[in-house]
This record gives C-alpha cells, structure tokens and sequence, in this order.
C-alpha cells in the first residue's frame, strides 16, 4: 500500500511539472526581440550572436525598471536609435560588411518549438533586427516581461527530477 502511494504520488508530481511547461506560454501582451542571420554560415551565425548579446546588455539595462508595458513600449521606442548604434558599432568591430535594419513594431514569426512548448507563427510587437539578406536562423526571447535573461527555471526541473529519483531509490 506505500509503495502505491508513493507511485501516485510520483505520477502527480510528474503530471504537475508537464501542465507547469506546457503552461509557459508568452502572455497576450508582450514584447519579443528577435535577431535574424544574413545566412547559417558558421560565420553568419556568431555575428549574430555578437549583436544579440550587445543588444541584449543594452536592453536589460534600459527595461531593468520598467513599469509595465506601455513604459517598455515608450523606452523602446525612445531608445530605437541607441540600439541602431549599438549594431552598427558592433558590425563595425567585427569587420562585418552586410547591412542591417532594426525594426521596432509588428513583425513577422515563424512558428517555433521551445522547451515543448508549440509558438504559434504571426505578427507580434517586437524588435527585430535584421541582419544582412535576413536569411540565417533566428534567435528570439520575451523582451517584456523580461523573460530573456531568465534560463533559471531549467534548475527547477533538475531539482524535481532529482527529488523524485530520491524518492523512487528510497521507497522502491
């Protein structure tokens, strides 16, 4: 009869970590940043790395203190031109020679797979830039809320799947 309970209880814990990660959806409201290669050349693929972290730096220092959405929209928006800089400076740097377009509104994105969780494709508020022909792979996160700095949840998966193989050693 323990060993049962324990096994329900498991399954329980195993069932509410799957709803809680199908269930880390983008809010209706939200800003995306998405940053788009010239091509998926090894090479292509790192400055676009460069500029998104660049940019990434700037923005977390911008938003740090936003106050909801229509402030993140304003700052944004205020601020589209030191973000233009920021990219042209770091392409400079990199001796990189293509174009470039920062964008800020509604842009296209393609339907994307994360974590488990299915992106539907559409137009959504963001910031994209563009690098190049814009034909690479993409890079994009939440800018608002902030969830692009946050990779921390993946810890919480581990702990859970540590605590249940504790769990499953010490009664099983």
């Amino acid at each position: 009869m323990k060993k049962i309970l324990i096994i329900l209880s498991i399954s329980f814990i195993v069932i509410m970590m799957n709803t809680r990660a199908s269930s880390k959806l983008i809010p209706d409201e939200a800003i995306r940043f998405r940053v788009i290669a010239n091509s998926d050349t090894e090479y292509d693929q790192k400055i676009k790395m460069i500029v998104k972290e660049k940019v990434e730096k700037e923005l977390y220092k911008i938003l740090k203190n936003t106050k909801g959405i229509d402030n993140a929209r304003e700052i944004i928006k205020d601020n589209v031109g030191i973000i233009d800089s920021i990219v042209n400076k770091t392409l400079i740097e990199e001796n990189y020679d293509k174009t470039y377009d920062v964008n800020y509104g509604m842009n296209y994105f393609p339907e994307k797979e994360y974590k488990g969780v299915k992106y539907k494709e559409g137009y959504y508020e963001s910031l994209v830039i563009k690098l190049g022909e814009g034909k690479g792979k993409n890079w994009w996160c939440v800018l608002f809320p902030p969830l692009c700095l946050v990779e921390a949840e993946e810890s919480d998966k581990v702990e859970y799947k540590f605590f249940i193989k504790e769990l499953i050693d010490k009664y099983l």
